[in-house]
């Protein structure tokens, strides 16, 4: 059996902790985390609050250093140049979406990577998702005919995401639309084929506030697709469906449901809420991450996925 991965970590906000916390329960056959570096000293008193976590090392140069792969979960503006740098050591990258916030460089630092055979994923969850399994099984007995998306938040950013206010809330780098609505459009890519924006309408408040509301019509491998969504629409943090035919869908995230001749939805009999299915579907990307460093297959999203989904997500914020 393979030894576990060195994993490295910049930036310990919600995603960095998530992902530590899920290697040291749920993932220690898959990787050993090395070090951690975030600039903010309350990141460093919460990673010290971790039983069994590991250091908070001295700079970006001293995790890249100690690691065999690289988990860049710092704000869009920095994926780029942490990734280059990792790869330029010969290390893997994991990264989190968007890839960055200038298309441009990200076109064109996928072309760089893909050229040289770079060991790099990103982290769209739905990758590893059980229920996302399952509705695979139920679609192959469908032949897919439309599909529609929804997405709604009480409050944008989402309760739990009120320290990384600071960009999330700004159009420059967040927005539910860079952070949610890609998950979607991501789960759409694979689960139907390639997608092209056929319109889309965007709403925004005065200033440099992120989007309140968006609208969409797509096709997915041909298949037409309606997008909705906003800020506001609902009393939960978050609210979404991803509903192909009538006929299957995924709710609130983790939720794989049927409906019944007489409308009614049944949920798999696995279904769990998210907070209990998190941790198993991050169990999977990090075995998917030793898999990608040591370049043996995997599910994860790839570098092209990603930019597929963020080409998608940046023409429907600029309509």
């Amino acid at each position: 059996m393979s030894a576990p991965i060195a994993l490295g970590i910049i930036g310990f906000g919600i995603m960095g902790e998530r992902l530590l916390r899920a290697a040291l329960g749920h993932a220690t056959d898959a990787v050993t985390p090395v070090g951690v570096w975030d600039p903010a000293p309350e990141a460093a008193a919460r990673l010290a609050g971790i039983s069994g976590a590991v250091p908070m090392l001295a700079s970006v140069e001293a995790v890249i250093a100690a690691c065999e792969c690289l988990y860049i979960a710092a704000p869009p503006a920095a994926h780029i140049p942490l990734a280059e740098a990792a790869l330029a050591a010969g290390r893997a990258v994991f990264l989190e979406k968007p890839l960055a916030t200038d298309l441009a460089a990200a076109r064109a630092f996928v072309a760089r990577a893909e050229a040289s055979g770079a060991r790099a994923a990103v982290n769209f969850p739905m990758a590893s998702s059980p229920a996302v399994a399952q509705l695979a099984r139920w679609q192959s007995e469908l032949t897919p005919e439309a599909l529609a998306i929804e997405v709604g938040f009480a409050t944008w950013p989402r309760g739990w995401q009120q320290d990384a206010a600071s960009w999330l809330a700004l159009r420059a780098e967040g927005g539910f639309t860079r952070e949610v609505v890609s998950h979607f459009l991501f789960l759409t890519r694979r689960r139907l084929g390639p997608l092209t924006l056929v319109e889309a309408a965007t709403t925004y408040p005065a200033g440099q506030g992120a989007e309140t509301a968006i609208r969409a019509r797509l096709t997915a491998g041909g298949v037409p697709v309606t997008l909705t969504g906003g800020v506001g629409t609902t009393e939960q943090d978050d609210h979404n469906t991803w509903t192909l035919n009538g006929a299957i869908r995924l709710r609130d995230w983790s939720f794989a449901e049927q409906a019944g001749a007489d409308g009614t939805w049944t949920q798999a009999p696995d279904a769990v809420p998210n907070e209990r299915m998190r941790p198993m579907v991050l169990r999977g990307q990090l075995h998917g991450v030793a898999a990608m460093t040591r370049r043996t297959p995997h599910p994860l999203a790839t570098l092209r996925e990603a930019l597929e989904v963020q080409e998608i997500v940046e023409a429907i914020l600029a309509a």
